[in-house]
């Protein structure tokens, strides 16, 4: 399903450059311009290579092996003919499963996979691709522990001739990648997603494509905000039994370099992707959802200015949903499009995708536009509080303060705005006279006092007015599923290739959070440095929300609401600064990027 059948077949053939030494260049079919289904998905040879990352994480005195779990056609490989590979790189695909359906890896017996999850080896295998699912180190099958980027690299330089691999996990017999031309475009989401960039910002040589969905782009943000520490995870929770055991020190040191005390150091900026942009040889076809509680959306719009600034190829899928992949959004024009996008950078194929409209960006549920550019033409325009609760265009004299309630977050904090409540501010603006679309990052500015050598601060933006809109109140996300099914691509009884159709959740609200942001008023200076507050001593600091695209009604009142700690993201082992801040108004401000015009 999916592609309409079409005419007027053309057969091509293309030579690869990515990797030397190609015995014979790789045929493939294209009618109207896509890659037809012509090889066999049931007779597709399938296998599992395990292949060194270079390292010995794990401290068992042996190289690392991930696992990568392998699916390609066997008609080119009869024919000598080499063939481009689609790549997830996991730790997921036993613990979780992936997709709204939560799909695990399966086996036969022999160890043979058997069922590869989502759909990317029903279609694309019967179209010349190979899929290859890796284990991120430490989990399911492979050795080692959680290097997510060193994993994906390894098999990246298998592919092209530059890593060993071998047919067991800790046995001496060799396997070579005869079969791949070189070519990789790597795809996932969330950690997968987040994994994909960390491989391409590491600049590693035949990674042609990446297609993040909903991927992180720097880890700092992920467990601190501008000096706020969140919280640590202690490591990625999904580790085999044998890493368990053997990683507790990797996991320990990497808990030690990373700190508790919200400072961005050598460890963090080892993980922001975004500083190493330069990097980047790959196309990128990014997804994000503006309303995401799972990665936030400011992994999103940094980096992809950043992309923008380096010239990258890139396109983007914009929704108002949550932590949800495309496929379940517009699942027909989202798989042609990923198509045409694999064929274009794989295969080859001069279809024209990268001269399209950059941008597919949902606005309202189900309501869809093509722009050429994220954020959209527009200006930066500041907003004042003052005293009286409103939101004006100039600065106000006065003073307001709020007392931390660590019990309380955003969540919270942004009901019965009229109402007077000591751990919140609400300074809401007069209702907009037209349709005024908001996006990009806006940024709060604050002027504050602490009575205590610390403070947190919680910055939420608010559109206030009724509204029908994607349910995303968490554990909703945006979507629901069926009881139908669909077929995207070849199956067997083991990997039918069927998925659980789904449609937009949507729900009407009088409120939505469009943006959320956090900081440690010690961090002032600089985030690699936070320092004790002198109780009464203003200062001054500027930090970010989350990237948003939010269209506010006419009628609607665009609101800033102000906070300490928020419960709803720090963890509640932490104990709470207990701070009273004065905000002082005349210079605390919100700066927010404006449309030119609303689409």
């Amino acid at each position: 399903m999916g592609l309409k059948t079409l005419t007027a077949t053309v057969v091509a053939t293309l030579l690869f450059t990515a990797a030397p030494a190609i015995a014979a260049p790789p045929a493939f079919v294209l009618r109207d311009g896509v890659s037809e289904p012509v090889f066999s998905y049931e007779k597709a040879i399938r296998e599992t290579a395990w292949v060194e990352t270079g390292q010995d994480l794990d401290r068992d005195g042996r190289v690392d092996r991930v696992a990568a779990d392998i699916i390609r056609p066997a008609e080119p490989a009869a024919r000598g003919q080499r063939v481009p590979v689609i790549m997830d790189v996991s730790p997921y695909f036993e613990k979780i499963g992936r997709g709204n359906e939560r799909q695990p890896k399966t086996y036969l017996p022999d160890g043979t996979p058997s069922q590869f999850p989502l759909f990317y080896d029903n279609y694309f295998v019967p179209r010349g691709y190979a899929v290859v699912l890796v284990d991120v180190g430490g989990t399911n099958r492979s050795s080692g522990c959680f290097d997510d980027v060193a994993s994906g690299n390894g098999v990246v330089n298998w592919l092209n001739g530059r890593a060993q691999a071998f047919r067991t996990p800790f046995g001496p017999e060799r396997v070579r990648a005869g079969w791949a031309n070189g070519s990789v475009g790597a795809i996932g989401k969330s950690q997968d997603g987040a994994t994909a960039i960390g491989m391409a910002a590491s600049g590693i040589e035949g990674l042609k494509t990446i297609v993040p969905i909903a991927g992180v782009s720097s880890y700092y943000e992920v467990h601190n905000a501008d000096g706020a520490y969140f919280g640590w995870a202690g490591g990625p929770g999904l580790y085999n039994e044998r890493a368990e055991k053997l990683c507790r020190p990797f996991e320990e040191d990497n808990a030690r370099r990373a700190g508790t005390d919200g400072n961005f150091n050598e460890y963090w900026r080892g993980l922001d992707y975004v500083a190493k942009t330069g990097k980047v040889r790959a196309s990128v076809f990014a997804s994000m959802g503006f309303h995401d509680l799972n990665v936030n959306p400011i992994q999103f719009g940094p980096w992809w200015e950043a992309l923008n600034a380096y010239g990258v190829p890139r396109k983007a899928w914009l929704h108002q949903a949550a932590h949800v992949d495309p496929f379940d959004l517009d699942r027909s024009l989202f798989v042609r499009t990923l198509h045409r996008w694999f064929d274009r950078w794989l295969l080859g194929v001069r279809n024209g995708v990268e001269t399209e409209p950059a941008i597919r960006i949902e606005h309202t549920p189900d309501r869809w536009a093509d722009e050429r550019h994220w954020p959209p033409a527009g200006h930066s325009r500041a907003l004042w509080p003052s005293a009286s609760g409103g939101l004006g265009n100039r600065p106000s004299p006065g003073a307001a303060s709020v007392t931390e309630d660590p019990a309380r977050g955003a969540s919270q904090w942004v009901e019965d705005p009229s109402r007077t409540r000591p751990d919140r501010l609400v300074f809401a603006g007069e209702p907009v006279r037209a349709d005024t679309r908001i996006a990009g990052t806006a940024t709060v500015t604050v002027t504050a006092r602490s009575d205590k050598p610390s403070a947190r601060l919680g910055a939420v933006l608010v559109d206030y007015g009724p509204a029908t809109v994607r349910n995303t109140k968490f554990p909703a996300l945006g979507t629901k599923d069926l009881t139908t099914r669909s077929c995207w691509g070849a199956g067997t009884a083991a990997d039918t290739g069927c998925f659980l159709d789904t449609v937009a959740d949507p729900t009407t609200v009088d409120k939505q959070i469009v943006a959320t942001g956090w900081a440690d008023l010690g961090h002032h200076r600089s985030l690699w440095r936070g320092e004790p507050l002198e109780p009464g001593k203003a200062y001054t600091m500027t930090f970010r929300l989350s990237s948003l695209d939010h269209v506010v009604p006419a009628g609607h009142r665009l609101a800033l609401v102000l906070g300490g700690t928020d419960a709803d993201m720090f963890d509640p082992a932490l104990p709470a600064p207990g701070a009273r801040v004065t905000f002082e108004l005349g210079g605390t401000s919100l700066s927010v990027p404006v449309a030119s015009r609303v689409k």
